[in-house]
């Protein structure tokens, strides 16, 4: 079931922790995603339900699909790129910049309710990895793990892109260019100013 391995992989979930949660050894869903076996109808329920998708979707018996009750006719849905995202230094929130653009991403992506934006970087702190000008697509999310490359809110006011390093005493917001400092953030410091993750790349785009 190939569908099945995208789904579980969009949600960033490993074969053990599906299983986990419905119940399966990894072993099965395992055995499921290589086609070795079928799951019963029951099972088939309980994981179309779970990944918000129907039960012919996930069998790969049809292309259009609904998402929260949204019909995607197409297999690709547009996002919005926000301004741009400074790899330098912070800047106002993406909230308060215009639409610049849009991207297509795979509709496939908003399985389970998942949401995505876009950002330009500005700047040369993450370089070599990101350019100046690259369109990044990041998933909205507040949470990451520990050497994610991340969108994060400073004052609830200012947004940078960084690296993000996981203390038992707080984070570090690492730039990739050897020129730029890192930035320490306390576990105090992350809750007063307060520091939030807004969302994790999931892709680089860059233009000829």
């Amino acid at each position: 079931m190939k569908r099945l391995r995208e789904l579980r992989k969009n949600n960033n979930l490993t074969m053990k922790e599906l299983g986990k949660r419905m119940n399966l050894a990894e072993s099965t869903i395992s055995l499921y995603e290589n086609g070795q076996r079928e799951p019963d109808l029951s099972t088939l329920q309980k994981l179309a339900e779970f990944f918000n998708v129907t039960v012919d979707y996930l069998m790969g018996r049809d292309f259009d699909h609904n998402v929260r009750g949204v019909q995607l006719e197409r297999s690709v849905v547009k996002i919005p790129v926000y301004g741009t995202i400074p790899a330098g230094v912070p800047i106002e929130m993406i909230a308060d910049t215009y639409i610049e653009d849009e991207e297509e991403i795979p509709a496939d992506w908003l399985k389970g309710g998942n949401r995505y934006f876009c950002l330009k970087v500005k700047g040369e702190s993450m370089m070599p990895k990101f350019e100046d000008g690259d369109t990044l697509i990041l998933k909205q999310q507040d949470d990451c793990n520990s050497g994610d490359y991340c969108a994060i809110s400073i004052n609830c006011t200012e947004c940078t892109f960084k690296k993000v390093i996981k203390h038992d005493n707080g984070i570090t917001l690492q730039p990739l260019n050897p020129s730029f400092e890192p930035m320490f953030f306390s576990n105090r410091e992350i809750s007063e100013k307060p520091i939030t993750i807004l969302g994790v790349v999931k892709e680089i785009r860059r233009g000829l």
